[in-house]
């Protein structure tokens, strides 16, 4: 009797239940593929991250590596919330005299979510372009609370001139197709002005000398570039938001073309001009490729965007020479040359090589005009800001840390530990043979802290 009450009940539930399944139309099966594009490009970018973590990691020494990666996963997380609760609605928001959004925070009333997810992958990256370039002397607490300035603030308002339909710069025609300024030179705009004020690492300069810090690992470095170049095709690829076949694969194609063009033109001219090929500055040549061709990826033709990888990775060469040499600004990662210098050619290249409106297509000087005051502009504005913010954070507390510190590395003095086991000796200065035991290990065998460096 209960065989049958039973399957009779189940028979009635599915006679009796609605079937909530629609037929899809054309738009309904338009709008998935669209979004299942947009989240692809999304993911890519949020990989680019480990990208930028072996980057920095590989380009500087072992002792900090613990340190950099905490600064990498700390800074997209962070700025996922701040552009979840703040950030987007100063970017995308409703434009109040063409300058700033004042609605859609927290994303109340936003109904697109897949695009403030993959425009918080932008953000992060902005941000996490500082990181590299302060490495190995900045202190945490200090390098969070300018994450927390650069995203909240000032990078969405200078997305909101460029990429929100009624911003300043957009109305003047200004194009930035995924953010060669927008994100790239905002970033290293921010990287200059925090470096100038938090100063060189120590043995970086004596008197006119400049000595060469060699990272601890180059195929480490090496990986890190291969990550974010393929997380690019989705930085580029998925800023058409949609997928439209006959854009996406143009988009792909001149980011491909530029950038080998930029490890082509950097590592020969490294061979012309140093003797030999330099590695990490043909690596960081790729990255150069890829930022240069960011902005007019969409508008200029596969045969332009080899060009402009030229261009990019002789540029990158030499702008790295001259920071380092002639502005004595110590970049542990080339990130002020590779996301600024690139960005702003990149920038400038539309208006030159841009099908629809550039100079070397027949319409004169009018867009590489506008090109160059955008560059202008959102240089001045995070100059300002960030500068005055890291500034004012300098005279309340110090950012950098303390010489000792530096010395002994980041990964012990911030976190009480180390990426490595060293079987030489970890603390530079001091008398101690042993590598330092972390902080899990401190507690876990609870060692006092006075003997914290007994193996």
């Amino acid at each position: 009797m209960f065989k049958k009450s039973f399957t009779l009940a189940i028979v009635l539930f599915l006679i009796t239940t609605p079937a909530y399944a629609q037929t899809p139309t054309v738009e309904s099966l338009e709008l998935s593929i669209n979004l299942v594009w947009v989240m692809l490009g999304a993911f890519l970018v949020f990989f680019m991250h480990a990208g930028f973590a072996m980057v920095e990691s590989g380009f500087t020494r072992s002792k900090n590596t613990l340190n950099i990666l905490m600064k990498n996963f700390l800074t997209i997380c962070i700025a996922a919330i701040l552009f979840f609760a703040v950030g987007y609605g100063v970017m995308f928001g409703s434009s109040t005299g063409t300058i700033i959004g004042t609605n859609g925070f927290f994303l109340n009333s936003v109904e697109d979510i897949g695009f403030f997810v993959f425009q918080a992958m932008f953000v992060a990256t902005c941000a996490t372009i500082m990181s590299g370039a302060v490495a190995e002397r900045i202190k945490l607490g200090s390098y969070i609370l300018i994450v927390i300035a650069m995203t909240t603030f000032i990078y969405p308002v200078v997305g909101h001139w460029i990429w929100q339909g009624d911003g300043w710069l957009t109305a003047l025609g200004f194009s930035d197709f995924a953010g060669s300024t927008v994100v790239h030179l905002t970033g290293a705009s921010g990287a200059l002005m925090v470096i100038s004020i938090l100063g060189p690492r120590i043995g970086k300069y004596n008197g006119k000398k400049v000595n060469v810090i060699p990272g601890h690992n180059l195929p480490l470095g090496a990986l890190g570039v291969f990550i974010l170049w393929l997380g690019w095709f989705g930085f580029n690829g998925g800023s058409t938001l949609a997928a439209d076949p006959s854009l996406v694969p143009y988009v792909i194609g001149t980011t491909l073309l530029s950038t080998s063009a930029a490890l082509v033109s950097s590592s020969f001219y490294t061979k012309l001009r140093f003797k030999k090929v330099d590695a990490s500055l043909s690596m960081n040549g790729v990255l150069g490729g890829l930022v240069g061709i960011t902005a007019g990826a969409a508008e200029i033709s596969l045969g332009g965007s080899i060009l402009v990888g030229l261009v990019s990775g002789i540029l990158l060469v030499e702008a790295i020479r001259f920071i380092d040499t002639k502005l004595r600004l110590d970049d542990p990662v080339g990130a002020i040359a590779v996301h600024g210098v690139c960005g702003i050619w990149g920038t400038l290249a539309i208006g030159f090589f841009s099908i629809d409106t550039g100079l070397f297509y027949g319409n004169g000087f009018s867009q590489l005009g506008i090109q160059a005051l955008g560059v202008l502009a959102v240089i001045i504005w995070v100059s300002a800001t960030i500068g005055g913010f890291t500034y004012a954070l300098n005279k309340i507390s110090p950012i950098r840390v303390s010489a000792e510190e530096e010395k002994a590395g980041l990964d012990f003095s911030e976190h009480g530990s180390s990426a490595y086991h060293f079987k030489d000796s970890y603390l530079e200065g001091t008398s101690s043979p042993k590598a330092p035991i972390g902080l899990a290990d401190r507690l876990n065998q609870k060692i006092p802290v006075e003997n914290s460096t007994k193996s």
